[in-house]
C-alpha cells in the first residue's frame, strides 16, 4: 500500500530548466560584481574638492540641496555616493551597410587624414538617471570604444540635473507616483525642435526610441511629443529633449495673470 501512495503523488511541479538557472546566475553575478566594484571605487576614493570632502565625511547627503544652491560638481564619485544611478547608451552611430542601410549602434566612428594615415576616433553618448527625477547626459570621444564610454558616463554624472514630474489630471489622487511632466515644454538644439506634452496615465512614451531611454531613466512614464526640423542627428535630438526636461523647473508668469 505504501508503494501505491507514493506512485499517486502529484507530479505537476515545474522545475526550472538548467539553462534558465545558468542565465539567472550569470545576471545576478554580474550585478553583484558591479555593486562590489562601485563599493570598492567609493572606498578608495580620495576627494580633491571641498564638496567632495563634505560628501565623503557624510556632512552633505542631499543632492537636491547641492543642485539648488548651484554648487559645481567636479567629481563623479559625488553623484555615485548620493544617488543609485542607472546608465544606458544612445545609438548615435551606424554600421556599414548597402545604400546606407547599416544597423544603428552606440559608437560613431570618424577619421582624420594625416601623413601617417587615417586616425579613427570613436564617439558615444551616455545617459544616467535614478528614475526619480534626476538625469544626466554626456558625450565622450576617444581613440578606443571603452575610454569613450567612460568619458561619456563621467560627463553625464557631472552634468546631472533635477527635473520636475507631475500629473496630467489635477484631480489625480495618487500624488506619491508622478507619471508625466507638469506642463507643456519645448526644447531646442541646433535646428531640432521638440515639444513635450503631458499625457494621461497609461498612455506610454509617444516619442523617439532614443528619447524613450532618457525619459525612462528620468522617471517619466507617459508623454506626448512633437518634433520639428530634421531629427536624424540623434545628438541634437537628445540634447533638445534634455533642454525640454530642464525647463520643467522654470515657469513664466504672464503680466495679465499677475494683474
Amino acid at each position: 500500500m505504501a508503494e501505491k501512495e507514493t506512485e499517486n503523488e502529484p507530479k505537476d511541479i515545474i522545475e526550472p530548466l538548467p539553462e534558465e538557472i545558468k542565465k539567472f546566475d550569470i545576471v545576478s553575478m554580474r550585478e553583484k560584481e558591479k555593486r562590489e566594484a562601485k563599493r570598492d571605487s567609493l572606498a578608495s576614493w580620495i576627494p580633491r574638492t571641498k564638496l567632495g570632502k563634505l560628501v565623503k565625511e557624510g556632512k552633505e547627503k542631499d543632492i537636491d540641496k547641492i543642485l539648488k544652491e548651484g554648487k559645481k560638481i567636479l567629481e563623479p564619485e559625488i553623484v555615485d555616493s548620493l544617488l543609485p544611478l542607472e546608465s544606458d547608451l544612445l545609438l548615435i552611430g551606424q554600421a556599414k551597410g548597402k545604400f546606407g542601410g547599416g544597423k544603428r549602434r552606440a559608437w560613431r566612428q570618424t577619421q582624420k587624414k594625416t601623413m601617417e594615415g587615417n586616425v579613427p576616433t570613436f564617439s558615444t553618448m551616455a545617459v544616467v538617471g535614478d528614475r526619480k527625477g534626476h538625469i544626466g547626459l554626456g558625450l565622450g570621444k576617444a581613440k578606443e570604444t571603452l575610454p569613450a564610454r567612460e568619458k561619456a558616463l563621467r560627463h553625464a554624472k557631472l552634468d546631472i540635473i533635477k527635473i520636475e514630474r507631475g500629473f496630467e489630471d489635477p484631480a489625480d489622487t495618487s500624488k506619491s507616483d508622478p507619471h508625466t511632466i507638469p506642463f507643456k515644454t519645448e526644447g531646442k538644439c541646433g535646428s531640432v525642435r521638440i515639444t513635450l506634452i503631458p499625457a494621461p496615465r497609461g498612455t506610454g512614451l509617444c516619442i523617439a526610441d532614443e528619447c524613450k531611454k532618457m525619459l525612462k531613466l528620468a522617471g517619466i512614464k507617459d508623454v506626448y511629443s512633437r518634433t520639428n526640423r530634421p531629427t536624424r542627428t540623434t545628438i541634437n535630438l537628445a540634447r533638445a529633449c534634455l533642454d525640454a526636461l530642464q525647463k520643467t523647473t522654470k515657469m513664466i508668469l504672464l503680466s495679465e495673470e499677475i494683474k
